[in-house]
């Protein structure tokens, strides 16, 4: 059933259209064109983002950062492996996703570091990218409260994730 959704979906999209008598190839190509607009104020903010992860990692900042702060890490049941991982998730996905893959080279996908980190990069998200394209393309500026209620989120979502595979 789940295959049939979309097929569902676009072939219901053409018939409102046809009985609305909207031409939907036009409509599609309008859309299509304002998604530039969207990708070319958006790109500034996803280069900036890429090139701060990038130093965090050449610079050794982010394995600073992890030493500093594997020992509450570590007091609150994270193993010091997965702390780089939880420290760059929010700014990247697929820089998590190559952190993600060294772990498993070097603990095992079975191991219970393997199985945290699994379980943190599925559960916690790239909070300053999805940030970054959202709100640049709203008018809302003052991101006061939600980058810091996201952070703490995942954080506890890490917290959590450890919990649970030293439970199961």
């Amino acid at each position: 059933m789940s295959k049939l959704i979309l097929p569902i979906l676009i072939i219901a999209t053409l018939i409102l259209s046809r009985s609305k008598k909207i031409n939907t190839y036009d409509s599609f190509v309008k859309g299509a064109k304002k998604s530039f607009d969207i990708v070319i104020g958006i790109f500034p903010y996803i280069v900036t983002i890429m090139i701060m992860v990038g130093l965090m990692r050449v610079s050794g900042f982010s394995q600073l950062l992890t030493k500093m702060m594997s020992p509450l890490f570590n007091l609150l049941g994270i193993p010091y492996q997965v702390c780089e991982l939880i420290l760059l998730k929010p700014f990247t996905g697929s820089g998590s996703l190559a952190l993600l893959n060294d772990i498993y080279l070097k603990y095992g996908v079975d191991s219970y570091i393997g199985k945290c980190a699994s379980v943190i990069i599925s559960s916690t998200d790239t909070i300053f990218y999805i940030s970054t394209i959202y709100f640049s393309q709203t008018k809302i500026k003052r991101l006061l409260y939600a980058i810091p209620v996201s952070l703490i989120a995942c954080f506890f979502g890490a917290i959590l994730s450890c919990l649970l595979c030293k439970i199961f």
